[in-house]
C-alpha cells in the first residue's frame, strides 16, 4: 500500500464514524467498503478525541468546574459523531433486553423507536463517563485528561474491529454487511496499533502500570460483550459494534478513574 491509500483509508473511516467533513476526493470512485479502511479506526478515534480532549484543555486551562468540562466535552463528543455507537448502545440494549428469540431481537434493533432499557443504558453510560472524566481531570490535570480522552477514543474503536472480526455476521442486510468485513491486514493494523496508542497515551499521562491495567480491563469488556452477543444473536450487527465501542468507552474510563 502506498502512503496515499493510507490517507484515503483514514478520510474514509472518519466520514464513516464521525459527522466532520472529508474531501471528496477521498472518496472518489470508492463502493463504499470499509475492509480496508478499518485498519484506520484507531486513528480515527485520535482525530474524533480531539475535539473534546481540546475543550478539556482550553477549560482546565481557565480552572473550570472539572464536573462541568466533563459534560460539555462529552456532549461535543456526542456532537461529533452524531450519536452514531450511543445509538448502537440503545437498540443492542432494547434488543438483547426483551423476551424473545433472535428473530425478535433483530427486528428490534431495526426498529427505530427506543425503548426502556435503551433509555436506562444511555443514562448510564453517560452517567459512569461523566463521572469517571471528572475525577481524572480534578486528579490528574487537563493535560493528562487529554491524552486519556485520546487514548479511550482510539483504542474503544480499535475493539470495534476486533468484535466485528471476531463475530461473523447476524443478518445479510444491515450497515455491517453492507460495508464488508474487515481484511485480515486492515485488522492487525488495528489491533496493533489500537494497542499501541493506548499504552504509550495512557503511560504519558498516569504511567505504565496504570496503561496496561486499563488495557486489560478494556479487552475483557470486549470479550465479555462479544460472548454475550454470540450466545444471543449469533453474530455481529451494526449496532452491536457500535454498542462495542460505548461499552469500551465506559468501562475504560471508570478503571482509569479508579486507578488514579
Amino acid at each position: 500500500m502506498q502512503f496515499s491509500d493510507y490517507i484515503d483509508d483514514l478520510a474514509r473511516s472518519t466520514g464513516f464514524l464521525s459527522r466532520l467533513p472529508m474531501p471528496a476526493r477521498h472518496f472518489s470512485g470508492h463502493d463504499g467498503s470499509l475492509s480496508r479502511a478499518a485498519g484506520m479506526f484507531p486513528a480515527t478515534g485520535l482525530i474524533i478525541a480531539l475535539c473534546p480532549g481540546l475543550a478539556i484543555l482550553i477549560l482546565s486551562a481557565f480552572e473550570a468546574n472539572a464536573a462541568l468540562t466533563a459534560i460539555l466535552a462529552l456532549s461535543l463528543l456526542i456532537g461529533v459523531t452524531g450519536a452514531l455507537h450511543e445509538d448502537g448502545l440503545a437498540d443492542s440494549a432494547d434488543a438483547l433486553g426483551a423476551r424473545g428469540g433472535r428473530e425478535q431481537m433483530l427486528e428490534i434493533m431495526k426498529d427505530s423507536r427506543i425503548g426502556t432499557y435503551g433509555v436506562l443504558a444511555l443514562v448510564i453510560s453517560f452517567a459512569l463517563r461523566v463521572t469517571a472524566l471528572t475525577i481524572i481531570i480534578s486528579v490528574i490535570g487537563g493535560w493528562s485528561a487529554f491524552l486519556i480522552c485520546l487514548a479511550v477514543g482510539s483504542a474503544s474503536r480499535t475493539a470495534m474491529v476486533w468484535h466485528w472480526t471476531v463475530l461473523t455476521q447476524a443478518r445479510q442486510d444491515g450497515v455491517a454487511a453492507s460495508v464488508g468485513a474487515p481484511e485480515d491486514r486492515a485488522r492487525t493494523l488495528a489491533l496493533i496499533s489500537g494497542a499501541a496508542l493506548f499504552v504509550l497515551l495512557v503511560t504519558l499521562a498516569s504511567g505504565l502500570v496504570t496503561a496496561l491495567l486499563g488495557l486489560a480491563l478494556l479487552a475483557a469488556a470486549a470479550g465479555s460483550w462479544t460472548s454475550l452477543v454470540r450466545s444471543k444473536l449469533g453474530g455481529h450487527t451494526g449496532d452491536t459494534i457500535g454498542a462495542t465501542q460505548q461499552i469500551c468507552e465506559t468501562v475504560c474510563l471508570a478503571t482509569l478513574a479508579l486507578l488514579l
